[in-house]
């Protein structure tokens, strides 16, 4: 469950960041929890999406085996975002910030489809290491400081070391995509 944790920090992160305008909105209105809930429901489906095509084009084992993860873990996020979201009696509520990250997912996504081979897997490579830098920063700066509520502050607050994990997995692949 920690591993799961950690990715909803992960992905929610990455969308507070993931664009000027989400940074626009997020000054002046932080996100609330059902914001919170809708930015980790947006941003597990855009990584998942990344994971099922970097699956596809990579014939990189190390590559494939970190987008399987990302498949697996995030997932595994959604299903417990969901059920935290149902327990509270949350619904969870789009913003600026979840729309902005499902359109820059998308753009991505489309960047990502016309590449291959080693090419591929650096920009996804290079992708992942971006998206999971965002999370320390946005989870820091503004994920904690703004969920009100005591069980999602917690998940936030146990998915710290996940996320680190799975950011320093990416830097060692990077790494040697680099050599």
């Amino acid at each position: 469950m920690l591993k799961s944790v950690a990715l909803i920090v992960t992905t929610a992160a990455l969308a507070v960041f993931s664009s000027a305008q989400a940074q626009t909105e997020t000054a002046a209105a932080p996100p609330n929890d059902a914001q919170i809930a809708q930015i980790v429901l947006t941003a597990d489906t855009v990584d998942v999406d990344y994971g099922h095509l970097a699956v596809k084009k990579t014939n990189n084992p190390e590559v494939k085996a970190f987008a399987e993860t990302m498949i697996r873990d995030h997932t595994a996020v959604n299903e417990k975002a969901t059920a935290l979201a149902k327990k509270l009696g949350m619904t969870p509520e789009a913003s600026a910030t979840s729309k902005s990250l499902k359109s820059n997912g998308h753009t991505e996504l489309k960047k990502l489809k016309t590449l291959s081979g080693a090419e591929f897997d650096k920009a996804y490579v290079d992708n992942e290491v971006a998206y999971h830098t965002s999370v320390i920063g946005a989870l820091d700066t503004v994920l904690l400081p703004n969920a009100k509520n005591a069980e999602l502050k917690s998940l936030l607050e146990s998915g710290r070391p996940i996320f680190v994990s799975h950011l320093e997995h990416a830097k060692m692949i990077q790494k040697s995509l680099n050599k």
